[in-house]
């Protein structure tokens, strides 16, 4: 399933629960999955048209007249277009503004470089009172954007895809802020992933069982704040490490993991990601394999990364 379902989904769930959720649209209300709260609380929908830096001044100052306003668009417009308004508006004013970054990474495909966002984490994760969560799938994303609102009482941004991925995480598995999920225990490797990558990882750590490789696996469904202790006891433990996001390794999930480690446990780290690069258009398969994204991709570094650490004994 898309894990923007997820997102329009929980929205609605959201506007059952509270009458001071508003969500505001900016001319792409289906692609983002507003269209069920539009259709079901007409009078807390607002379309605005392609006028997203304006859009964020609005819901700023509907927040600060205590709602709780969701704005969402493509990650490329929702992160960057309006940056300056997010970090003045929303940011240094502290209000419970909620964005969704739809359509993110390089698996949007066709869109190309464009419509392709694969800045949004860093540009988000460096603002003051940001919360930035990148959950993994479509359950996950119901409970992120559930998680925004009820657990977040300032700026959240909420970062999904168009792609349909498969749905994973239980229903029953605890979703916390702030809080990295341990999915595989292992003791020679620990693969950190994030987003969409984390199907890819739990392929590659198959693959690395198979091979006689005990891997740890770790989703780590909120950037920031990023688990430190989670990252630091798997660095103890297994002395390597595999980052995975379909972002920039440069400011992204690689680069907050590197932070922890660099000051903590420093060790071995590999990353898979987006590397300084621009996408094009094409088919999202064919992208994930051409910028090498994929479980085989992640089962190659955690090979160099444990022959790296093996070098340092």
């Amino acid at each position: 399933m898309p894990t923007r379902l997820g997102f329009g989904d929980a929205l609605v769930e959201l506007g059952r629960r509270y009458n001071n959720v508003y969500a505001l649209g900016a001319d792409i209300t289906s692609s983002v999955s507003l269209d069920e709260f539009a259709k079901q609380f007409p009078e807390r929908f607002l379309s605005m048209g392609i006028a997203e830096q304006n859009i964020v001044g609005v819901a700023a100052g509907m927040a600060l007249d205590g709602n709780i306003p969701f704005f969402s668009t493509y990650g490329v417009f929702a992160a960057l277009r309006t940056t300056d308004q997010i970090r003045i508006s929303v940011c240094y004013n502290n209000v419970p503004v909620k964005i969704g970054g739809a359509h993110a990474g390089i698996s949007v495909g066709p869109d190309g470089a464009t419509h392709q966002a694969l800045e949004d984490i860093a540009i988000m994760r460096v603002l003051p009172n940001m919360t930035v969560l990148s959950p993994c799938d479509y359950t996950q994303t119901y409970q992120a954007t559930i998680a925004s609102v009820e657990q977040v009482s300032g700026p959240c941004y909420i970062r999904f895809g168009r792609e349909s991925v498969p749905d994973f995480i239980p229903d029953n598995m605890p979703f916390e802020v702030g809080k990295g999920q341990l999915l595989v225990n292992g003791t020679d490797v620990t693969i950190i992933a994030t987003g969409h990558m984390v199907w890819e990882a739990i392929i590659a750590s198959k693959m690395l069982t198979n091979a006689g490789i005990s891997c740890r696996l770790i989703n780590i469904h909120t950037i920031k704040p990023i688990d430190r202790d989670i990252i630091v006891e798997a660095a103890k433990d297994t002395g390597a490490i595999v980052t995975a996001e379909e972002h920039q390794i440069i400011g992204g999930l690689g680069g907050a993991v590197t932070e922890v480690l660099c000051g903590t446990v420093p060790v071995p780290v590999e990353m898979i990601g987006m590397n300084d690069s621009f996408g094009e258009s094409g088919k999202p398969e064919e992208l994930m394999h051409k910028y090498r994204m994929k479980a085989d991709h992640i089962y190659q570094a955690a090979n160099r990364v444990i022959e790296r650490k093996n070098n340092l004994i």
